[in-house]
């Protein structure tokens, strides 16, 4: 067994070209929206902080997701070649599971500091100090890399039967499991364990922060000050809706998704639309990142009129005859 099959998005081959076209846009805006986040952060000192200290690891990651998945499914799509090498496909489960963990980890550590932000803002710096923001991120990286290296090496031992295709658009854990021939009960104790870890425990620290920053904000008496909390909180609350929505769709409850059809566009709307929509959330409905926004557009029109000027000083200086005949009657 050297390679497997991948049935890829049940697609009828004269919409190939419209469908490619269609995720090709929405990879690169994904692509562009997130690193955008990164400059903005990265060039604004106001976003020095750790919300957004935590948003760009969010970004990285979310870059880095959709490169693994939607890239093999666009490469795919283009050459209608459906085959992906063994070692190929189980390096993209790896990072697959890695890059989920990964989010999971880092939108808890987020929702801990709108906790804090909105809880104790008083002791907020305090709290929320370099190194307490270091070791969360590393913390997530370690966990995401173990969990997801568990996974793989748990995969390497089984052996496969004759049939190869993957019912899916990318290498997914579940699919591998069920074209194997080996015993699979210690995988599937793995995935249950990994779940409750990675999923579940996130999903329930983040549901008690947002309880007790819920508390907090029934107990202000100003309606300014309410409307502060929630913009403070808005943007990560949408995200996290998002992102454990289709979630609990895809594994929790999957009954009501048995064809492969649906599993396809449930997928789909996790590993393509939610990354999609992230950059959009996060910058339509932060108040900081559109001030940061608009600021570095400012600093690039004054440095695209101070490049203009010097062109022009330049022009002068070498040539002045032609430069000034350029603004002569009936020359453009």
């Amino acid at each position: 067994m050297s390679e497997f099959l991948l049935l890829g998005l049940p697609i009828r081959p004269e919409h190939q070209s419209m469908f490619f076209a269609l995720f090709l846009g929405m990879y690169l805006t994904t692509v562009l929206g997130n690193v955008l986040i990164l400059l903005l952060i990265r060039l604004d000192p106001h976003l020095h902080s750790p919300m957004y200290f935590f948003l760009s690891h969010l970004a990285l990651t979310d870059v880095s997701f959709s490169s693994v998945i939607i890239s093999k499914m666009l490469v795919n799509m283009q050459t209608q070649d459906q085959s992906i090498p063994y070692p190929g496909c189980v390096t993209q489960m790896y990072f697959f599971l890695f890059f989920t963990n990964l989010d999971d980890f880092l939108l808890t550590s987020m929702a801990y500091d709108r906790y804090v932000a909105v809880c104790h803002p008083l002791h907020y710096t305090t709290i929320m100090g370099q190194g307490l923001c270091t070791l969360l991120v590393t913390a997530s990286w370690i966990l995401s890399c173990a969990s997801a290296l568990c996974h793989t090496l748990l995969l390497t031992r089984l052996s496969f039967c004759a049939d190869l295709s993957i019912p899916h658009f990318f290498c997914d854990l579940g699919a591998l499991l069920k074209l194997s021939c080996s015993d699979t009960s210690l995988n599937e104790l793995a995935i249950f364990t990994a779940g409750v870890a990675v999923i579940v425990l996130p999903l329930v620290c983040i549901l008690i922060s947002y309880g007790r920053i819920g508390a907090t904000i029934l107990k202000v008496p100003s309606t300014k000050g309410i409307c502060k909390a929630l913009s403070t909180c808005g943007s990560h609350l949408s995200v996290v809706s998002l992102y454990y929505g289709t979630i609990i769709g895809l594994y929790i409850f999957p009954s009501s998704s048995t064809s492969r059809d649906k599993i396809t566009v449930v997928s789909v709307m996790y590993t393509v639309v939610t990354l999609l929509l992230n950059p959009f959330i996060h910058n339509l409905r932060n108040r900081d990142m559109k001030e940061a926004l608009e600021r570095l557009s400012h600093r690039a029109k004054v440095l695209s009129r101070c490049l203009l000027i010097f062109v022009t000083a330049t022009c002068v200086h070498t040539n002045p005859r032609s430069y000034i005949a350029t603004f002569e009657p009936g020359k453009k």
